[in-house]
């Protein structure tokens, strides 16, 4: 799907699954934009969709995340790929979450996909809020971070 990288979310339904994407054009160069992504620690301060994210963001590592959409519970996510200043993929049984970075004339665009879903996702799909005003927070909150 080719987004706009505009910070608007775009959300694609299917009967086993949910998509929701976000991209924006930030004016920084790409290493910035990689360390915020790469510091768990760090993502409290800058972005306001995550309560907190623990452990080390690298290749098969185990973090443990708290959202805003749900702060009463704990994601238990392992890093599935990293790709430096690229291509960051964190995910669980249920779903990943894909991070990419795109160099361009301005900068860079950053792109948040999450794709959710399997055989039983029908039974739960409606307990699972919207995630497009979060994206879009996120991605706005990133680039407020990486061109501060």
């Amino acid at each position: 799907m080719a987004l706009n990288p505009n910070g608007k979310a775009v959300t694609t339904k299917a009967t086993f699954s949910r998509e929701t994407s976000v991209s924006i054009s930030i004016d920084a160069a790409t290493t910035v934009v990689w360390a915020l992504l790469t510091n768990a620690a760090d993502y409290p301060r800058w972005n306001s969709t995550i309560v907190s994210l623990e452990g080390t963001i690298a290749q098969g590592q185990q973090i443990r995340l708290v959202s805003t959409l749900d702060p009463k519970r704990t994601f238990k996510l392992t890093v599935k790929e990293m790709e430096a200043n690229k291509r960051l993929v964190w995910g669980d049984a249920m779903g990943k979450r894909v991070f990419t970075l795109e160099t361009s004339a301005s900068g860079v665009v950053f792109s948040m996909t999450e794709k959710i879903g399997g055989p039983l996702f029908p039974l739960f799909a409606r307990m699972i809020p919207p995630f497009d005003a979060s994206f879009e927070q996120f991605a706005s909150d990133l680039k407020k971070a990486a061109e501060a």
